[in-house]
C-alpha cells in the first residue's frame, strides 16, 4: 500500500481507468475528480489525448507508440501518487502488457495502482463516438481503431469494473467514489 506522502496526510494512488473509444473514461474521471476536489482531496486527471498532444507528441498509434506512450503516463502517475496526489488516469491503454509494466512499475514505487475497466459495449461508444473516430473508420479516413480493426485487450481481473450502459455519469461517478472510499482514497 502507498504510504501517506510527507506532509500531506494523504495516500497517493493511481486508479487507471481503460476501457474502449468513447466509453466515457474521461466523462467519468472528470465527475469523480471534481466531487473529490469538493471533498479537499488532491486530485490529478492524466487524460490520454492531453498527455498525447504534450508529452507523448510526435508517437504514432503503433503497437510500440501505444506502449510508450502508456508506459510514460504510468511513470507521471506513479511520481505524482508517490506524493499524496490520487491520479485519476482514463487513458484506452488497448493491450495487457502496457497495463501490467505500469502496474510493476507502480509496484515497485510501493505506489498503490488500481485498475478499473469501464466497461462499455463497442456499439454504445459507435453511437457516443465523442470524437468522430467510429465514423471516420466506417468511412474508411482512419484505420487501426481500437476495439474495431485493432485489437482492445479487456481486462481480465481489474480491481473495479464500471458498466456505464443505462446508467448517469453522476451514477457511474457514486459507484466509483464508494470503491475508492472503500479503500480509504475518497
Amino acid at each position: 500500500m502507498t504510504r501517506s506522502a510527507a506532509g500531506t496526510g494523504e495516500r497517493g494512488a493511481t486508479v487507471w481507468l481503460t476501457g474502449l473509444p468513447s466509453a466515457g473514461k474521461t466523462t467519468l474521471a472528470r465527475a469523480l475528480a471534481g466531487r473529490l476536489r469538493a471533498q479537499g482531496r488532491r486530485v490529478e486527471v492524466l487524460d490520454g489525448d492531453e498527455i498525447r498532444a504534450f508529452l507523448s507528441q510526435g508517437l504514432g498509434f503503433t503497437r510500440q507508440d501505444r506502449h510508450t506512450n502508456v508506459t510514460r503516463i504510468g511513470f507521471v502517475a506513479q511520481k505524482l501518487a508517490s506524493h499524496g496526489v490520487l491520479v485519476l488516469a482514463p487513458v484506452i491503454a488497448p493491450y495487457a502488457f502496457s497495463r501490467a509494466a505500469v502496474r510493476e512499475g507502480h509496484a515497485a514505487g510501493g505506489t498503490t495502482f488500481l485498475e478499473v475497466h469501464v466497461a462499455t459495449p463497442v456499439g454504445l461508444c459507435r453511437e457516443r463516438d465523442v470524437k468522430g473516430l467510429y465514423a471516420r473508420q466506417a468511412a474508411g479516413e482512419i484505420s487501426g481503431l481500437t476495439g474495431v480493426d485493432d485489437p482492445y485487450e479487456a481486462p481480465v481481473k481489474p480491481e473495479f469494473r464500471v458498466r456505464t450502459q443505462s446508467r448517469s455519469v453522476a451514477e457511474s461517478a457514486d459507484e466509483l467514489h464508494a470503491f475508492l472510499a472503500e479503500r480509504g482514497l475518497a
